[in-house]
This record gives structure tokens, C-alpha cells and sequence, in this order.
């Protein structure tokens, strides 16, 4: 259930078809540019109140949100995806922005309704391309990045991805969903049509997957295309291969990487097969971008290669590797490769941390890491000599996208109590300082609820981590009723972060004290802790659950030890599940989202079968005992505490057949209960609208049984 390999996380946009037009992009003519800059546009109406008040979700939603940072390559400019929600619309609107590097005010530089994403800049830095639904599909515009009217370049019959520019910058990259034997786009789409035109509707299938994440299979591959940026014809330099490229469902621009000469395209792909759905077998392929065979780079490694990243000189690969098969929680260990025919080497083989996004510094010496670490998601940097010695430049808050510009490194930032932003740290290590501002005011308009980490001694005396979020307003003289989140994966965390579907802050400023415990398999603090959980998803974490709360309620007195609510999605849905019977008589409710209730379908019916058979140590058939060992489904004799069960129809990860089930059970046995169920949802709430919906449903249940 675990989201793997979140090195960069993209939102897609999905791809729809059009008719078939040529494939070559012709010049965009003068209706295809955008309006002046200066044209009136319309913003979205203001979500949450500009007074003062405590934080809500309309808060949560209000925020504006900054992704996918890009410098120019003097240094001097970044430009970045700022994300508006617009409830009329019910959707997230995406405009690009730039700031200077050195400070000062962020400049808009798109303006039109459709979604503007994924920008990259020019070798001479005075072109910004694109991705834009505007023509109505996906394609790649350009604009200067000083500002001015946009331009299409691309005019394909099928919506594009993942754009990426050559750093000779006479190419671009991008990916597109298409039927492998389809020798271009064009095919794909006239197959599309075909099949839309199709009164039939039955699919046949004869190997797995049938469907992933959310989306029934329907034959296509999502593939590498290469394109001159003068114009002419795509090539698909993934052409036959069978596999994802980006990896399916979450992979991004950082599952492939040109060599700074321009001429080879690096990429990871698991091939698919039979075993797709129980293997973490991808690995890494390099393939002339003028098209050509593949060459595997990684083929010593049976598991997971990744996020390939070249040095500034072109002279060095850099990767991260997974160590054993068919576990998608195992650490994330950086190794290089002499470009190009080196062989790999691990170089953070004994650091006890799981990299995540990571990029050069500047003299191409060492890398700039981002990796959890007790309940934060720290910055290092990493020297290229094996096993050196690992230094930490900023501990706190949730870091990602370090770039380094001159004597600082550039990186996003969010926290408990702030969303993102982008700041500069000195490139030794010290105190960060903001570069923008967006959210400053709507931050403080609403009273937040004040963060604290804390420790205790939970499962076989080992230490365990947890944070209290104060409630908003806080009086030391009164107490407070408790809401208690437990976070998924299970090998995640409820750390130092600002979250967009399970946010502290919304409890808080409801008047709860929030308290959240990173038990034995979250990630973070080191990767034996993490593996604790295998084969014990009921046995550790729950001991952790129950001295964490203990711990908590004694060091803080002014919770309402008797007043809790308990809530968690995905694992921690399962742990609602399951503390149903092992924990009767602890919570007030309950509030399980897309959780686990029956440890036998749940292993036939979703779609990723590496996860439980990592966990359970084998497919159901062969390990019936440990996939029953904590299945809540047999105990549901003991369960009586009242429970909200949350669940999407479009949830493949854990179907909705296991919230239906777990709201039969609390029906048929009489226990107090209620179902919020989602036709339009998948394993989270995305739609705005859909999440005011949520915390409406959740906050009515919670304040019903708790007296808040």
C-alpha cells in the first residue's frame, strides 16, 4: 500500500485522445498563442476568510501550492508551478511563476484557466517550455522567460508527458501512453477511436495486471519519445519494449535523464511479463536519443534501480538500488557508475538512511540527498567516495528539489505549520531564508495548533518517535479531547509536514490535541526498524500505538486520557480494523479510510501482489497462516466501538469490497455506524469539493462522540 519510489512525485493529468493528426508538430499559427500577458483572467474565488481564525480544511485547501522548481542556467532566475484550488470548478489550477534567485517579487507568467506545468528552461535560458491542456490535450508551448505570449509547438494527436529538454538543447523528451506494436502516435490514437466506436465493451485479458492504482489496463504502455526542437517527427525510443517508461503509476521526469552530451537517454523500466505484478525488478537502460537497442546498465541487481542523475561533467551515473526483490520498503542505497561502460559501485552502502530525491553539487564532488530521518525529511551531502562520511546541512522540516546556485543550494520546504516554499541555505550547511512568500498571509490568518516531537520506549524497549499538535488557541488550564492519527504504508510517516489529505492542523484547529506515533515499520529511522513490521502488522505497531498514547497522555495532562477518537487510511485503516478487536474499549469512534478488513481477498483482489507477499512471506496460498495471523475480519465477534468507514470505488490499492465488508460486519453486529462512500475516488480524496465533503462527514462524526 506504500507509495514506492517517491524520489519526485508529478500529478498527472491523465491523457485523452484526439483525432488523428500528423505527427510532425507543425508552426503554431496566431490563434495557438496566448493572450498578452496583461489580459484580464479571472482567479478563483478566495476559499478560506482573511481574518483571523483557526485553521480548517478550507485552509488546507486554500493554500496555494509551489512544485516542480527549475533554474535557469546563469543562476539567476527559478521558475516554478504554482497550483490555486478553484472549488467552482473543482479541480486545481496551475499557472507558472518565476523569482529571482537573489529575492524579491514572484512574477506570473501564465495567465490562462487550463492547466500550465512542468516547465523547463533553455540552455540560454531565454525560453520556458511547457506542458498545457489549453489547445484542449497536452501539449509543449514555449514562452520567453522574461514574460510575454505563449506559443504551441507540438500538435499531437495524443496528450503528452513528463517533458525534459536535452542539455544541448536541441532535442526534448517527453513519454506518451501508447499501444506498443503502434509505430507512432497517430496509430495509437486511430486505435482509440476505433475502439470508442466499438459497440462492444468487454476487454480480454490473460495476464496480470487487469488494473493498477486506479485505472483498468487496456493494452498501452506508456513510452520515451524523443522530438528536435526545430520540429519534425517523434521517435520512439522505447519502441517494443514492454514496460512503463515513466514507471506506472507514480513515476515522473525522474525515471529517465539525458547525458549532458544529449546523445543517450537513460532510463528505468521493469519489462513486463507474467511476474509484473510480483516483481521490483526495474532497472536501468541506456538508449541513443537518435534511437537505437537499449543497453542494461544494472543487470547485477535483481531488485529495485532508480532515478538516474548524471554529473555536471557527464563522467558519472548516479543511482539509487534496492537490495532485495520484491520489497518495495527496502533502503534506497546510492550507487555510481563511470560513464559509460563503469561498473556499479555503492557509496552510502553504510548509511543507515533510504535516499530520496537527489541531484550534483556543483563541482560534481558529492550529491545533495534528501532522505527521512526521524520524523523530518533532512538534506546531506554525500561524497562519491564509498562509505565517506555523510554530513547533514538542514535537519528540520520536509526538504526536496535541492539545486545548487553558486555559494547556496535552492530547495523547497514545508512543515507543520507551513506549506511549501522555496528558500536558499549557504551551500555548508545553516540557516535557511526564505525566497517566496506565497502563502504568508493565508498562513497567518489562520491560528495554528503548536508542534512538538517527542520519544518513548515502545516495542522491545526500542525508541520510538511521536508528535503533539497542540490544539489552536491553547489553554494550559483546560484540557482537550484527542484526535489520534495512524498513518498508512505502513512503512511511512506522520512526520514533520505540511499534508494536503491528513493535515494535524485541520484537528487542531477543530479544538483536538493531536497525537501521531511513527511506530516499528515507519520509515526514517533506520532500516531495521522499518523491516520490523513484517509478518507483525498487528503485534509491534499496535504495542507502539498503546505506550505512545499512554506516554502522551501522561506528559501531557491536558488531554482527555478517556476523550479519544482514532483515525487512520490504507495500513492505518487496517489498524483501525484491527484495534476494533484487540483495543475495544480505548476510543470513543473510530474513523477507518480505504483500510484492510479480510487478509484473503485483500491478497486476490488488489493489484500490487509484491506488497503482501513481502509482508506475509509468500502469496496467500502458500502462507495462509501469516496472511490470517492478524486478519481483523476473524475477530469481528469482539468489535463495539463506533466506526466511520471512508472508502473510493475507484481504489484498486485496497478495494472497496474491504470497506463494504467492514461496514457489513459493524451493521450486522449492531455496533454504531456510518459509511461516506466515494463513486469518483480512488485510494485518496482528491477532488476539492470531495474533501470539504470528508472532513464535514469526519468532524460531525467526531464531535458527535467525543462532546467537542
Amino acid at each position: 500500500m506504500r507509495t514506492p519510489l517517491a524520489l519526485l512525485v508529478l500529478a498527472s493529468l491523465g491523457a485523452c485522445a484526439s483525432k488523428p493528426t500528423p505527427p510532425v508538430s507543425p508552426p503554431a499559427t496566431p490563434d495557438a498563442a496566448e493572450p498578452p500577458a496583461d489580459a484580464p483572467v479571472a482567479d478563483p474565488v478566495a476559499i478560506a476568510s482573511t481574518e483571523p481564525h483557526p485553521f480548517d480544511v478550507r485552509d488546507l485547501l486554500g493554500m496555494d501550492r509551489i512544485s516542480d522548481h527549475q533554474v535557469s542556467p546563469d543562476g539567476k532566475t527559478v521558475v516554478f508551478v504554482r497550483r490555486v484550488t478553484d472549488l467552482a470548478e473543482d479541480r486545481g489550477r496551475t499557472d507558472l511563476w518565476s523569482i529571482p534567485t537573489a529575492g524579491g517579487e514572484p512574477a506570473r507568467l501564465t495567465k490562462d484557466p487550463a492547466s500550465d506545468f512542468n516547465p523547463r528552461i533553455s540552455k540560454d535560458g531565454n525560453t520556458v517550455y511547457f506542458l498545457s491542456s489549453r489547445s484542449g490535450t497536452v501539449q509543449v508551448w514555449s514562452m520567453p522567460t522574461a514574460g510575454g505570449a505563449a506559443t504551441q509547438l507540438t500538435q499531437h494527436p495524443l496528450s503528452i508527458g513528463n517533458l525534459t529538454l536535452s542539455p544541448a538543447g536541441d532535442t526534448f523528451a517527453f513519454s506518451a501512453d501508447v499501444f506498443v506494436d503502434c509505430p507512432d502516435l497517430a496509430c495509437t490514437a486511430k486505435r482509440l477511436e476505433d475502439e470508442a466506436a466499438d459497440p462492444r465493451t468487454g476487454r480480454v485479458y490473460d495476464q496480470l495486471f487487469v488494473r493498477h492504482w486506479d485505472t483498468y489496463k487496456d493494452g498501452r504502455r506508456s513510452h520515451l519519445f524523443v522530438q528536435p526542437l526545430a520540429g519534425g517527427a517523434p521517435l520512439d525510443v522505447t519502441q517494443g519494449v514492454q514496460g512503463d517508461v515513466p514507471t506506472k503509476p507514480f513515476g515522473g521526469a525522474e525515471d529517465f535523464a539525458y547525458s549532458p552530451d544529449g546523445t543517450t537517454l537513460v532510463y528505468t523500466v521493469r519489462l513486463a511479463g507474467k511476474s509484473e505484478p510480483w516483481s521490483t525488478n526495474f532497472d536501468l537502460y541506456a538508449v541513443p536519443a537518435a534511437g537505437g537497442t537499449p543497453r542494461l546498465l544494472t543487470g547485477d541487481n535483481p531488485a529495485w534501480d532508480a532515478h538516474p542523475v548524471f554529473s555536471p561533467d557527464g563522467k558519472t551515473l548516479a543511482f539509487a538500488s534496492m537490495k532485495r526483490a520484491g520489497y518495495e520498503a527496502d533502503k534506497f542505497t546510492l550507487r555510481t557508475m563511470a560513464w559509460p561502460d563503469g561498473a556499479p559501485q555503492a557509496i552510502t552502502q553504510h548509511w543507515d538512511r533510504s535516499a530520496g530525491s537527489f541531484t550534483f553539487d556543483a563541482d560534481g564532488a558529492s550529491l545533495l540527498v534528501i532522505a527521512q530521518n526521524f520524523g523530518q525529511r533532512s538534506l546531506f551531502r554525500v561524497p562519491l567516495q564509498p562509505d565517506a562520511e555523510v554530513t547533514e546541512l538542514v535537519h528540520d522540516g520536509s526538504l526536496g528539489g535541492p539545486v545548487p546556485i553558486g555559494d547556496s543550494i535552492l530547495l523547497a520546504k514545508h512543515d507543520l505549520k507551513h506549506p511549501t516554499e522555496l528558500y536558499t541555505v549557504p551551500k555548508a550547511g545553516g540557516e535557511l531564508k526564505a525566497l517566496t512568500h506565497i502563502n504568508d498571509a493565508k498562513v497567518a490568518a489562520a491560528r495554528m495548533g503548536e508542534p512538538e516531537q517527542f520519544s518513548f520506549r515502545g516495542a522491545a524497549g526500542d525508541t520510538v518517535h511521536g508528535y503533539v499538535v497542540k490544539p489552536v488557541d491553547f489553554d494550559p488550564e483546560q484540557t482537550y479531547p484527542i484526535a489520534f492519527l495512524i498513518h498508512g504504508g505502513p512503512q511511512g510517516s506522520f512526520g514533520n509536514m505540511f499534508h494536503y489529505r491528513w493535515n494535524a492542523q485541520t484537528y487542531a484547529g477543530a479544538g483536538y490535541a493531536v497525537v501521531m506515533i511513527d511506530f516499528h515499520g515507519s520509515t526514517g529511522y533506520g532500516q531495521a526498524f522499518t523491516d520490523a513490521i513484517g509478518n507483525d502488522w498487528g503485534g509491534k505497531p499496535l504495542t507502539d500505538l498503546k505506550k505512545g498514547l499512554a506516554h502522551a497522555t501522561k506528559a501531557y495532562p491536558w488531554m482527555q486520557a478517556d476523550n479519544a477518537c482514532a483515525l487512520g487510511a490504507s495500513y492505518g485503516g487496517f489498524m483501525i480494523n484491527w484495534i476494533s478487536s484487540q483495543w475495544p474499549d480505548r476510543f470513543k469512534c473510530l474513523v477507518n479510510h480505504d483500510g484492510v478488513f479480510d487478509a484473503r481477498i485483500m491478497y486476490y483482489a488488489t493489484e500490487e501482489l509484491w506488497f503482501p507477499e513481502w509482508e506475509h512471506r509468500g502469496p496467500y496460498y502458500a502462507k495462509p497462516k501469516a496472511h490470517e495471523k492478524h486478519n481483523p475480519a476473524l475477530f469481528v465477534d469482539k468489535w463495539k466501538t463506533p466506526m466511520l468507514v471512508v472508502q473510493g470505488a475507484l481504489d484498486y490499492r485496497v478495494p472497496e469490497d474491504q470497506g463494504l465488508g467492514t461496514f457489513t460486519a459493524l451493521q450486522r453486529r449492531g455496533v454504531e455506524s456510518k459509511l461516506l462512500f466515494f463513486p469518483d475516488e480512488n485510494h485518496w480524496v482528491l477532488k476539492p469539493n470531495n474533501s470539504l465533503q470528508w472532513h464535514e462527514v469526519v468532524f460531525d462524526w467526531m464531535r458527535t462522540h467525543t462532546g467537542k
